[in-house]
C-alpha cells in the first residue's frame, strides 16, 4: 500500500471519529450518549492506528509533523471518552440541579486557583548573558518587556505602544523556552508559564472558559508576561474535520488575544513553536513580531560549550584550540544538541571505570568539613594494565574489596568530546531548516 493510501486511510477515519464525538456531545440522554462515546472511541482507535503507518512512511517532513500533531491530539480526546464512560451515569434532572447555585462560581475559583498555580513564583535565575547569540530575539524581548516597564515615558507620548505579542519559531531545541526563562528573570513582572494541558479540559466548555480565566488572571497582576509554549497544539490552522471544543478555544484564545472588550495595556503574550507553518493565521496575525530562533553559529556554539564545561568538576583542560574545534564539528547542532553532547562526554570516564581491569593508587585533595582544611585521600583511578604498581581488578571486585567510596572517575579530557562526537548526529533535517527559512521569508524576521 502507498503512504499516500495510508495518509488517505487516517485521514478518513479521523474524520469518521470527530463526527461522531461531534453527536455525542449534542445528544442529552446520557445512556445514548455513552453509546455514541464508545462508537467515537472506537473510531478514534482506529484512526490512532492509521495514522502510525502514515507517519512512518511519510518522506515530506512537514506532513508528518502534522500527522504525529493529529494523532497526539486524537490520543487525547481517546484518553477524555474513556475517563468520561468511566464515570457513572447522572441522570439529567439530577445533573442539573447538583450543587445548587453556587456551582458557577465553585467552578470559576477551581479555575482561577489552576491558573494562579501557572505563575512563576520563583524566579528561573536565567540571565541575558547565559544565552548565546540570537541577540536580535533579546532586543525584541527587551523592547517590549523591560524598556516599557523600567521606562514607560518612553511609551507615553509619541505614539508608541509596546508590542503585545510576540512569537518565536524555530527548530526543537534551539532556546526558545530558554529565551523565556529569561524574560521571567529580568523582568519585573507577573510570570504566567502554561501549556495545552492546562488550556484543555474534557468538559465541554471548560476550555475556553480557562483561556479566558488566563488573560483575567494576567490583566489582574499586571505587567504581566503569558507564556505560551507549543502554541501549535491548540492554535493550528482551522478546518473542517477539527473537532467542536478545538474550534471554541482558537475563537475564545484570538478574542482575548485582540483585546476585545478589554485592553492588552501592560501585557504581553509571548509563545513559542516548532511548527510555524501550522498556526492558524489569525493567531499569526496577532502576534506582532514572530521571531526565527535559528541554529546557533559558530560562535555561539563555542559560548555553549564553554558554559557547559564550566559546570564540569573538575573542569577538563581544553584549549582555545580544542574549543574552535568543537565549534567547527559542531555545525548543524541544536543548544539541546551540544547539552547532550557535554553530557554524553562526561560519561566517558565513567564507562573507563566499568571497562577498566587494572587501578592505580593516586592521592586527591578533599575538602575538610567547615573550619577544617582540605585532606589529601587515596583513592583508585582505572589506568592501563601495564601501569607500574597497578592493581588488577574489575570494577565489582574493587567495590568488594576497598569499597566503592575508593573509586574516583578519571577527568574528563578532549578525547572524550572527540570520541562523542563520532556517534552523535544533529537532531534537526536540512528539510526542516528549509521549511523554517521559507516561512521566515514570507512572514517573520531573524533572531
Amino acid at each position: 500500500m502507498s503512504t499516500v493510501n495510508f495518509a488517505e486511510k487516517a485521514i478518513e477515519r479521523s474524520q469518521a471519529a470527530v463526527a461522531l464525538d461531534r453527536e455525542a456531545l449534542k445528544i442529552s440522554d446520557p445512556m445514548e450518549q455513552k453509546e455514541k462515546f464508545e462508537e467515537a472511541l472506537n473510531s478514534y482507535i482506529q484512526a490512532i492506528e492509521a495514522f502510525k503507518p502514515a507517519i512512518k512512511w511519510e518522506k515530506i517532513a512537514s506532513r508528518k509533523e502534522q500527522f504525529t500533531a493529529k494523532m497526539i491530539e486524537y490520543v487525547g480526546r481517546a484518553e477524555a471518552i474513556k475517563k468520561i464512560l468511566n464515570e457513572p451515569i447522572v441522570p439529567v434532572k439530577q445533573k442539573a440541579t447538583a450543587g445548587g447555585g453556587g456551582g458557577d462560581d465553585k467552578d470559576k475559583t477551581k479555575m482561577s486557583d489552576a491558573m494562579q498555580g501557572a505563575i512563576v513564583k520563583e524566579k528561573p535565575n536565567v540571565k541575558w548573558d547565559d544565552i548565546a547569540g540570537l541577540e536580535q530575539a533579546k532586543e525584541a524581548l527587551k523592547e517590549a518587556v523591560i524598556l516599557p516597564i523600567k521606562f514607560p515615558q518612553l511609551f507615553s507620548s509619541a505614539g508608541r505602544t509596546p508590542w503585545s505579542g510576540i512569537m518565536l519559531y524555530g527548530p526543537p531545541g534551539t532556546g526558545k523556552s530558554y529565551l523565556a526563562k529569561a524574560v521571567a528573570t529580568e523582568a519585573d513582572a507577573t510570570f504566567l508559564s502554561v501549556s495545552s494541558s492546562d488550556l484543555t479540559s474534557k468538559w465541554l466548555g471548560e476550555s475556553e472558559k480557562l483561556v479566558k480565566m488566563m488573560f483575567e488572571t494576567a490583566r489582574e497582576n499586571r505587567p504581566s508576561i503569558v507564556f505560551i509554549d507549543e502554541i501549535d497544539s491548540i492554535a493550528t490552522a482551522r478546518s473542517d474535520s477539527e473537532s467542536e471544543s478545538s474550534r471554541r478555544i482558537k475563537t475564545e484564545l484570538l478574542i482575548q488575544m485582540d483585546g476585545v472588550g478589554h485592553s492588552l495595556e501592560g501585557m504581553l503574550i509571548l509563545c513559542a513553536t516548532n511548527l510555524p507553518w501550522a498556526i492558524d493565521s489569525a493567531v499569526r496575525r496577532r502576534c506582532q513580531k514572530r521571531i526565527y530562533i535559528p541554529l546557533p553559529d559558530d560562535r555561539a556554539r563555542r559560548r555553549m560549550v564553554e558554559i557547559h564545561v564550566s559546570k564540569i568538576q573538575p573542569p577538563p583542560e581544553l584549549t582555545n584550540e580544542n574549543y574552535e574545534e568543537l565549534a567547527t564539528r559542531t555545525d548543524g547542532f541544536s543548544g539541546s544538541d551540544i547539552s547532550i553532547l557535554v553530557r554524553d562526554a562526561i560519561m566517558e570516564p565513567v564507562r573507563r571505570c566499568q571497562d577498566a581491569v587494572a587501578f592505580k593508587w593516586i592521592e586527591v585533595e578533599v575538602p575538610g568539613k567547615e573550619g577544617e582544611p582540605a585532606q589529601m585521600v587515596k583513592k583508585l583511578q582505572p589506568c592501563a594494565p601495564s601501569t607500574p604498581n597497578s592493581l588488577k581488578m574489575s570494577l565489582m571486585e574493587l567495590a568488594s574489596e576497598h569499597g566503592p567510596e575508593k573509586l574516583i572517575a578519571p577527568p574528563v579530557t578532549f578525547n572524550d568530546f572527540s570520541k562523542t562526537l563520532e556517534r552523535c548526529k544533529p537532531s534537526v533535517s536540512q528539510e526542516d531548516l528549509q521549511e523554517f527559512q521559507k516561512f521566515t521569508l514570507d512572514f517573520g524576521q531573524d533572531g
